[in-house]
This record gives structure tokens, sequence and C-alpha cells, in this order.
């Protein structure tokens, strides 16, 4: 039987971005424009011609963001034309589930690039030797597997939770913190657990990533060209730009105590992460790179030479 107060939840309402008919028009074009992009952009690094152990996982990064800004904003499109706000329970505990998989996943496939990384610079001879194609499948399996087996335990302490007759969720998808200050229970352990399973996973990753790049600091010292320096800059920029950008959102959306987050700041943090990364993440690894703008150039089928 519910104690008084409590009520079994079958369904919440999602306030969405904004409530004011105008401004949704203007977001459902903005959101299917970006997503338009997305889906355009990640495709260049699916192509079949960018065959290179370091052009496959940054396809795996592509194909990542496809589904992980699918997760969020086909749920805006859908938010921004229709008048209802429901979302089922059924639906909230899916889309938090994937939520939390693709961006734990994001941060282990992160690390792999970064072993690429150090892998091209530090051993260049060695490199399709070092990264032959079983291990660029195992790293990225590897990095779905603990991604969505870290998601499995979010998801099932952030729905034991119990809620309170208020079910509104100011906010534009199912995440941890508004589901927290709708719960009638003590939340301070399930708080701990949850910035100790993020701190965890993040901190793991980022001391991987820096160590791959202190081993590159140091091969790159050795280096006395201009030109191997900068080979060494274009090879890893990119790649540092997109993980602080990812890990810059996500460290401010989860790292804060409930008591500091705002509904405001909370979606505009969630937004970096959900649409704006996914959307920059193709241009960053393109923007210096001739392989891609060569694939762009060619039409499919003919024959192309990429440099190691």
């Amino acid at each position: 039987m519910l104690e008084p107060g409590l009520t079994l939840v079958t369904r919440f309402i999602l306030v969405g971005f904004t409530t004011e008919p105008h401004l949704r028009m203007a977001l459902f074009v903005l959101f299917l424009v970006s997503y338009s992009l997305i889906l355009t952009a990640t495709g260049i690094f699916l192509d079949p011609r960018l065959h290179t152990p370091m052009y496959f996982f940054v396809g795996s990064l592509s194909f990542l963001d496809i589904w992980y800004s699918s997760v969020y904003t086909s749920w805006i499109l859908s938010d921004c034309v229709t008048k209802s706000k429901v979302m089922f329970y059924v639906s909230c505990a899916a889309q938090f589930f994937f939520s939390a998989g693709f961006p734990y996943s994001e941060c282990f496939l992160l690390a792999a690039l970064a072993y690429d990384r150090y892998v091209a610079i530090c051993n260049p001879l060695l490199y399709a030797s070092a990264m032959p194609r079983k291990l660029c499948f195992q790293l990225v399996a590897g990095s779905y597997a603990a991604g969505f087996a870290n998601a499995i335990m979010h998801r099932g302490d952030t729905l034991r939770l119990r809620f309170c007759r208020d079910v509104t969720i100011n906010h534009y998808f199912c995440d941890a913190p508004p589901l927290v200050k709708m719960a009638c229970d003590d939340t301070w352990v399930y708080e701990l657990i949850l910035a100790s399973v993020i701190d965890c996973n993040v901190v793991a990753t980022i001391v991987l990533i820096l160590g791959s790049y202190t081993a590159i600091g140091v091969a790159i010292l050795c280096i006395h060209s201009a030109t191997g320096w900068r080979q060494a800059f274009s090879t890893c920029s990119d790649h540092l730009v997109s993980v602080t950008l990812f890990y810059g959102s996500i460290l401010f959306m989860y790292s804060r105590p409930s008591s500091q987050h705002t509904p405001e700041w909370d979606k505009v943090g969630a937004l970096f992460y959900t649409v704006v990364n996914p959307l920059v993440n193709p241009m960053i690894y393109s923007l210096h790179n001739k392989d891609v703008k060569e694939t762009l150039r060619k039409p499919l089928g003919e024959p192309q030479h990429l440099s190691e």
C-alpha cells in the first residue's frame, strides 16, 4: 500500500524548452536543421573509403552521435509541434537508459581515440600493425559494453526513487537532476552514489586520456622539425577540442549538488552534450583533414589513397 502523499507514477509531464507558441515553432526549425546537419555531417565518417583505424574510431563516434542526438531531438521536435506534454513512465525509463548509456559510452570511446592518437604519433611506422581491425572492434565494443553497464546501474538506482503527486519535469527529457527534485525520499545517498559513479567513470577515462597525451607530449619533445610539430598538433587538436566540450558539459551538469541546479541552466547545460556536441564533432574532425576533404570531392566508388 502506498504511503500518504505518494502515488503510483505512470506518466510524467515534460515542460520542454518553452510554452511560448512562437518560440516553439522557431525552436522546431532550429532543431530540425541541426538534426539534419548532424545526420549529414556524421555520415561523412561512415564512408568506407576512410578505412584507417583513426577514421574507424571517428566513424564509431559519429555513429554514436547519430543515436545520441536521436534520443533527444526526436522528442524535442515532437514537443514543439504537439500540445501533449505527457511522457509515459516506460518511455521515460527507456529515454533515461539511453541518455545515460550513450554519454558513458562516449567517455570510453574518447579514451580509445586518445590511445589511437598515442600509437599514431609515438609509433607511426608500426601504426597499422599496432592497431589491427580486431583491436579496433574490441575497443569500440568495450566502450559500448562499459557505457551501458553503467547505464543499467544508473537507471535502476534512479527509477527506484518514490515520487510525489507532482510529476511535472521542468526539462526537455527525462534526466537525473529534475527527477531527483520530484522525489519524496531523502536523496542524499542516491546523489552520493550517482556522483561517485559519474566521477569514477569520468576520472578513469580522463586518466587514460591524460596518460596517452603525456606520452604524446614526451614524443613531441623529441621531434625537431616544424613539419613534425604541425602534423602532431593536427592529429591531436581535434580530439582535444572534442574532449573539452564533452567533459566540460558533463561535469557542469552532474558534478554539482541538486541544490545548485536550476531548470534554465540545466536545459542549457544539457543542450551542449545532447545537440551541440554531436553537431560540432564532425566539423572538428574534418576542419583540417585533407582525407575528408578529398572524400567529399570525389564520388563514391572512385579509388582514393588516404594518408596514413
